[in-house]
């Protein structure tokens, strides 16, 4: 159930969804946090069958897909299912030492912070993290602040689980990356 928490393994994005009023509704912590936020692309993301969640990307203007991590952007995920928080923090640091080592002192410092501010959540539930480049991301649930995580190189490999070229998820980093520019 682990493979799950984040979509890794064997799954199937929708393609990207930009063409709704629905979907392109701004929430607004994005509002907030991201004022001049565009919805780029969006997936649905299925493992074996099951529907896990719904994915989202907003960036500003001038995003660039191959410099990712020098822009502010925010990811959303709207679950379809219930994950534990210490579930999704492990999984988040297992995908983040796939893309590159991270040693046990800071892969333990980023699981901790990472429990902090992500709770359980159930179908329905709402998960929006913002990348502030140089800074670190913070994080809401279903429009509530939840904390954040001040640490650029963190923010940086965290948000790369779904956005970075290595992705476990090229299909949907694709989906979520529909709206941008080369």
């Amino acid at each position: 159930m682990l493979a799950l928490v984040l979509g890794i393994g064997a799954a199937a994005p929708a393609a990207a969804q930009t063409g709704t009023e629905a979907t392109n509704a701004r929430p607004q912590e994005l509002l907030d946090a991201l004022p001049q936020g565009r919805l780029l692309g969006g997936g649905r993301l299925r493992v074996f069958g099951f529907q896990v969640y719904d994915a989202r990307l907003w960036a500003g203007p001038g995003f660039r897909v191959d410099n990712f991590a020098s822009h502010a952007l925010a990811l959303e995920l709207s679950y379809l299912r219930a994950f534990e928080g210490g579930a999704i923090a492990e999984r988040s640091i297992t995908e983040m030492r796939r893309a590159a080592p991270v040693s046990d002192d800071l892969a333990d410092q980023w699981s901790a912070a990472l429990r902090r501010v992500l709770p359980d959540v159930k179908k329905g539930d709402r998960i929006m993290g913002v990348h502030r480049p140089g800074v670190g991301a913070t994080f809401w649930m279903n429009g509530k602040p939840l904390g954040e995580i001040r640490d650029a190189e963190f923010a940086k490999r965290f948000f790369g689980i779904w956005l970075a070229p290595g992705t476990s998820e090229p299909g949907l980093r694709n989906a979520l990356m529909a709206g941008a520019g080369p």
